[in-house]
């Protein structure tokens, strides 16, 4: 899912899952590398926990709400706050971990 400015509230501060957001960029190499990854783990972790992107040059304001200062970055939401939060390219499996324990 695409989140944005109008949609975040509604769907990652106040699901009733644990969400994990993808803040890239198009232009981003890293951020191109880890899209397929993020689709496949979305899959995987089902109705259990929300995952979605936002772009960040389309939606510069909820970067800078959650200070996002490279990209991708990844925050993981639960309860409307913000649980974890990292950045880079890594490994499905490094990804998957990473955000399972939300779960």
């Amino acid at each position: 899912m695409d989140f944005t400015q109008d949609n975040f509230d509604l769907h990652v501060l106040q699901s009733n899952t644990p969400v994990v957001v993808d803040f890239w960029a198009p232009w981003c190499g890293p951020c191109k590398v880890m899209s397929p990854i993020v689709d496949t783990v979305a899959e995987e972790v089902g109705g259990r926990m929300g995952v979605g992107k936002v772009n960040v040059d389309e939606h510069p304001q909820l970067a800078q709400r959650f200070n996002v200062l490279s990209i991708p970055t990844f925050i993981v939401f639960k309860g409307g706050q913000v649980v974890d939060q990292f950045s880079g390219s890594m490994s499905k499996e490094a990804f998957k971990a990473r955000i399972e324990k939300h779960l």
